[in-house]
């Protein structure tokens, strides 16, 4: 029952999908940000839902399980990093209507007049979102494999997931994706809001007891100690995550942005985006259930599907898992429409925009085949890599807040020494000196390295050519 309830949703979010087009797609600024026409709504449901994929709905409750309240670290940066947008967000949406950007790549080259730049940041923002986009994938597998037992049948999910995934993606671009948004967060809102009833009150006897009863069986969740979760960890990636949403380094946020029909729209879904973020919680509190019920070492990131099965009847889970599947597939979307852009904008650079548009597509189904085989065959591959969304994302941040500055301070030399310093020194942290930043963030550290570099390359640059200007 429950295998047959995901691949009718699956198939169900792919015909929403491709009834979002509503005329043939003329252009590639009308496939990647429907022309800039879209109204508060969608755009409501298209930015609002981007925080809700599957390391939402099924991670947060399994960081909860492990890391206790330090799972809390997410609450707070969605509303700051809005903050930050809520004044930013007019002068991003003029400059990209007024210049025609589709992408971070299109803003940084414009902005400091160099193809080098644009160019890197869009080989970084593919290198950096492609394992996003596998966990993505991965995630349809793990979540049917979890309530069914059976990996033939995750394997299954994954392809007609990915399958459908690529076929409203190209048929109608961003209004595919916004079609889709509104079914995924109407249906995880309903899951969720029944299972923040009838989970604890199955196991616990209501919210409340929940928390009382790890109060006096485990008081260690309910505090931030040190360990790998410590309170340092919980600052640092908190300020990291706020500060790579609110000054846009993920690449798959611009095209929602841009597809606005003006910046009021964006400005009053910034003003209460931050409430709806709070929703945030509802897994939270499954993941504190979790607790009292599953055995220590379980994997976390089954927590939710397995006290679903427990406490609903199969329909009802089958109605969850049809949730955490659109927590996959939209976000999976979202993300492909902002990795093709960035290699057909700013990568392969052709002149005719008919073969633009091609190149894009090919990149779509290039991407999500990649991603798909990646999933099936080596799901570990690119783990280490997806270390690296954040942390090297939120590089691109310096670059972001100068060129949104109307007089510039600095040129291309000294963003991109900065750049380049910034993710050396992530990589490094990641993979080579593991144990050198402790539980501090290792982006923080980058993007510290980051500045200075950045600072004393402009000083230099100023001091070699004062002369000149002095003469």
């Amino acid at each position: 029952m429950i295998l047959t309830f995901t691949l009718v949703g699956i198939v169900l979010i792919g015909v929403l999908g491709f009834v979002g087009r509503r005329k043939p797609v003329a252009d590639l600024a009308e496939w990647t940000v429907g022309g800039r026409r879209f109204g508060a709504l969608t755009m409501w449901f298209l930015q609002a839902g981007e925080v809700f994929t599957t390391f939402t709905f099924l991670g947060m409750a399994g960081l909860a399980f492990s890391g206790g309240v330090a799972a809390m670290y997410a609450l707070p940066y969605v509303p700051i990093a809005y903050v930050v947008l809520f004044f930013l967000a007019k002068r991003l949406w003029t400059m990209g209507k007024d210049r025609g950007y589709l992408t971070q790549g299109d803003f940084l080259e414009d902005r400091y007049s160099s193809r080098a730049l644009g160019t890197l940041s869009a080989v970084l923002g593919v290198v950096f979102v492609l394992p996003y986009l596998q966990l993505q994938i991965t995630g349809l597998g793990l979540i049917v494999r979890l309530v069914t037992g059976d990996n033939a049948s995750g394997t299954l999910s994954m392809v007609t997931g990915s399958v459908l995934i690529v076929a409203f993606v190209l048929w109608a671009g961003l209004r595919g994706v916004a079609a889709t948004s509104y079914f995924k967060d109407g249906i995880m809102l309903v899951a969720l809001v029944v299972l923040i009833i009838a989970v604890p009150t199955h196991f616990a006897g209501g919210i409340p007891a929940v928390f009382h009863k790890i109060e006096q069986l485990h008081p260690e969740k309910l505090i931030v100690h040190s360990g790998a979760n410590d309170h340092v960890w919980f600052v640092t990636s908190m300020l990291v995550s706020a500060i790579g949403v609110g000054l846009m380094t993920l690449p798959h946020s611009w095209p929602a942005l841009m597809s606005a029909r003006d910046p009021k729209v964006l400005r009053r879904n910034y003003a209460w985006m931050p409430v709806y973020e709070m929703c945030l919680l509802l897994p939270m509190v499954i993941g504190f259930a979790a607790i009292l019920v599953v055995p220590k070492g379980s994997d976390p990131n089954g927590v939710l599907l397995s006290l679903s099965k427990d406490a609903l009847p199969g329909w009802v889970t089958g109605v969850v898992v049809v949730a955490a599947t659109a927590t996959a597939m939209v976000p999976a979307a979202g993300i492909l429409i902002g990795i093709s852009s960035l290699v057909a904008r700013n990568i392969v650079r052709v002149r005719s925009g008919r073969k633009q548009f091609w190149i894009n597509h090919g990149t779509v189904v290039l991407a999500s085949t990649l991603a798909l085989v990646l999933g099936i065959f080596r799901p570990d591959l690119l783990a280490n890599l997806l270390l690296l969304t954040y942390s090297g994302s939120v590089q691109l941040a310096p670059a972001n807040l100068l060129g949104f500055l109307k007089r510039m301070p600095v040129g291309k030399g000294p963003v991109l020494a900065g750049l380049v310093a910034g993710e050396l020194v992530v990589i490094w942290l990641t993979f080579v000196d593991t144990h050198f930043a402790g539980t501090v963030n290792v982006g923080l550290i980058g993007l510290g390295v980051n500045v200075v570099v950045l600072a004393l390359a402009a000083l230099v640059v100023r001091r070699q050519t004062s002369p000149v200007e002095a003469a």
